[in-house]
């Protein structure tokens, strides 16, 4: 019996009638009609096969064909997707950059921020450490300031959100900055979609092994999700997660360029020095934080300083200045 089956390239055809047609299309729409002449040739087999005029070495063959045929359609498929997703997301970043704002001015698109650095020679284009190193230095700090907002909206008082005894910084925004920035860079002309599940997993493990560590280290904690749903061990939940996805999109696409473009003004001359210069402070910074977090858990513990620099330590930084330093740090009893 002949199949009166409509062919699926006429379909094709009739909803891409009066737009641009790829070469990649044109090619689409003959595999379909191979795909469906296969079909017709595979009842013919069917058949054969009933009537054992077929061996097993050739059915195996045939479907050996079919399955590796059906694995280079599916790359095909990931990256005509993939490269769908790229234009229409380019596209849109472009005509965003070119939308009038009342207060804040537009992003610049991803795709102007890579145009300008793939014409300069400049000491943080691209992906690489110094980039890195300044969008960590500049999270830690705009993080806090975030933070220092929120507590004074919602509770109506300033409380210290400060990772370190120096300086309003909390090296925890700067890795997620960083880390988001590693991970999401890669879809940054993506969809928002990339940037939203990836957001999730990143901001969620850095948030994981940051309580984690503190805990192994210090025996404290500055956070505890246990009383919200679908936590695990009260370091991360699904509330925050679903957080951390939203922030992935407003870092990649609104706040990641805002921050290249800034980064692109800084003259080579001065960038590098300046870069290496801060990164010797956060150090020394942490270093010393880490020292004092570690000796306020030993004055909780009534453990008295065993030399000179722990008594230092204990003059320089009491409780009282701690507490204010770290006002949502708690000890975990053992």
């Amino acid at each position: 019996m002949k199949n009166t089956t409509k062919p699926f390239a006429t379909e094709t055809e009739e909803a891409a009638a009066g737009a641009e047609v790829l070469e990649i299309e044109e090619e689409s729409r003959r595999l379909l009609e191979t795909t469906q002449k296969t079909e017709d040739d595979l009842s013919a087999v069917y058949r054969k096969m009933v009537e054992g005029g077929c061996s097993g070495e050739e059915i195996q063959g045939k479907v050996g064909s079919l399955r590796r045929t059906a694995n280079n359609l599916f790359k095909a498929w990931t990256q005509i997707h993939s490269a769908s997703d790229e234009l229409n997301a380019r596209w849109s970043d472009l005509q965003n950059q070119k939308k009038k704002r009342r207060f804040i001015a537009a992003p610049p698109a991803n795709a102007a921020i890579d145009l300008s650095e793939t014409r300069s020679d400049h000491f943080a284009r691209g992906l690489n450490l110094y980039k890195l190193l300044l969008i960590c230095f500049t999270g830690s700090f705009v993080g806090v300031v975030i933070e220092l907002l929120w507590c004074l909206i919602t509770n109506g008082y300033l409380e210290s959100r400060s990772g370190l005894v120096y300086g309003p910084f909390n090296l925890l925004y700067g890795a997620g900055a960083a880390a988001l920035t590693a991970c999401l860079y890669r879809f940054r002309n993506r969809g928002s979609w990339l940037s939203f599940l990836g957001g999730m997993v990143v901001g969620s493990a850095v948030e994981y092994v940051c309580s984690w560590a503190q805990e192994l280290l210090f025996g404290s904690r500055s956070w505890d999700y246990s009383h919200l749903p679908f936590n695990i061990n009260g370091r991360i939940c699904l509330l925050y997660s679903v957080f951390w996805g939203i922030l992935g999109v407003l870092w990649i696409k609104n706040l990641y360029p805002r921050t290249a473009q800034l980064i692109l003004k800084i003259p080579n001359r001065i960038g590098k020095p300046a870069v290496w210069a801060l990164t010797a402070f956060f150090i020394l910074n942490a270093l010393l934080s880490c020292a004092c977090i570690y000796r306020w858990s030993q004055r909780d513990e009534g453990i008295a300083p065993s030399n000179a620099f722990w008594k230092l330590i204990d003059e320089r930084f009491p409780d009282e200045r701690m507490e204010k330093i770290y006002a949502n740090m708690e000890f975990v009893e053992e």
